[in-house]
């Protein structure tokens, strides 16, 4: 396909994502989204999960024979940016289709695939991430949380936090330690764990915005089969890696350049004819706007997973810090109008110069994989 051809089709395809998002996007999720209770909230969620996957629109980058449609990255950041300016409700299946998924294709058997994707793509299963522990947050390679080898399987006991949608999820994207005596790094496998069975017990954590998006999770002897392991034993990290590069960049970056573009717009409207804030909210335009020249950049490094980790890293530290900054801004110019919004905003953006790895340790990867400083 030629440069000229692959930019045609991708504008036919951001025209037509473009039409379906605004026949389709629920008008009382537009309408009424801060007034919803969490019940009504959640079930507009999940039936977007499978409105997504009827109208093609799920798994876009996933092999079209376990459902999804054989297009690139791209298409996914541009359908995210699309559904960020049409309001779209972010779906209960976000982790199973950005992180899982994608995550199965590269490490998974052919019996996961086949088990898995599917249900996935078309919302009949909601996925979680169990990485966090309270004692390994940053330091990812030194969770606690044991796999214990049996007969037909694995026994898990620990804790994992921070776990987003644990209370909904059907699965758990588990990483936990399977050989104490093995070399750090070597040490850990990734599971596919159901979170439905005995053994598992579920504690959700209240933010300071208000909302409980995270939970924290306690195994006692929850068991995981044989063919619910990832790659093979001691190959968790390597998996974990993929995870993590899917969690700092492309779509997850793409649906935060929309949120932020929107608070510069929202900024712009409210405090851009005052002289003394127009020097910062140039600023604050130009960064974001390198926020999306970046989401674009990583794509390109996508089937290379050394430069796509590396060009992750630097968008996760560019995005997360950014975000932080627009939203004090926000907050210090704040109006009986928008004092909500801000104030949300505000708390909603802490965590996220922590998770999917804090900053500190996103300018340790930068400055040992890409610059080449010594440890």
């Amino acid at each position: 396909m030629t440069v000229e051809t692959e930019v045609a089709s991708r504008a036919g395809f951001a025209e037509a994502a473009r039409e379906w998002l605004e026949q389709n996007v629920p008008e009382r999720w537009r309408t009424a989204r801060g007034a919803l209770c969490e019940e009504e909230s959640n079930e507009i969620r999940r039936e977007w999960d499978r409105q997504l996957f009827r109208g093609g629109y799920a798994g876009l980058s996933l092999p079209k024979e376990f459902g999804g449609q054989g297009l690139d990255v791209a298409e996914e950041v541009i359908f995210a940016d699309l559904a960020g300016r049409a309001q779209a409700p972010d779906g209960l299946s976000r982790i199973g289709r950005i992180l899982a998924a994608p995550t199965l294709v590269a490490h998974g058997t052919q019996y996961q695939l086949e088990r898995y994707l599917l249900k996935i793509l078309n919302g009949d299963e909601i996925w979680c991430q169990g990485f966090s522990e309270p004692d390994a947050g940053s330091d990812l390679a030194g969770v606690r949380c044991r796999a214990v080898k049996v007969e037909g399987g694995y026994r898990v006991t620990g804790r994992k936090i921070w776990t987003s949608f644990a209370r909904q999820a059907d699965r758990c994207l588990l990483l936990a330690q399977t050989d104490p005596a093995a070399p750090r790094h070597k040490n850990l496998s990734m599971f596919l764990l159901d979170m439905r069975q005995p053994g598992v017990t579920i504690s959700p954590i209240r933010q300071a915005s208000g909302l409980s998006h995270f939970a924290e999770v306690q195994f006692e002897n929850a068991f995981v089969a044989d063919e619910d392991l990832v790659a093979g034993e001691g190959d968790g990290w390597k998996v974990a890696m993929t995870v993590l590069a899917n969690e700092r960049g492309g779509v997850e970056a793409a649906s935060r350049y929309v949120e932020m573009r929107a608070d510069i717009d929202l900024l712009t409207k409210s405090i851009g004819h005052l002289p003394e804030h127009r020097r910062k909210l140039a600023e604050f335009d130009a960064r974001v706007e390198l926020v999306r020249w970046q989401v674009m950049k990583t794509i390109d490094f996508e089937k290379d997973s050394e430069p796509y980790l590396r060009a992750a890293s630097v968008l996760k530290v560019h995005w997360s810090e950014l975000w932080q900054q627009i939203a004090e801004l926000g907050l210090e110019t704040a109006d009986a109008e928008t004092v909500d919004h801000w104030r949300f905003q505000y708390l909603e953006s802490r965590s996220a110069s922590i998770y999917s790895g804090t900053s500190e340790i996103q300018r340790n990867i930068i400055s040992e994989r890409i610059l080449g400083l010594p440890r």
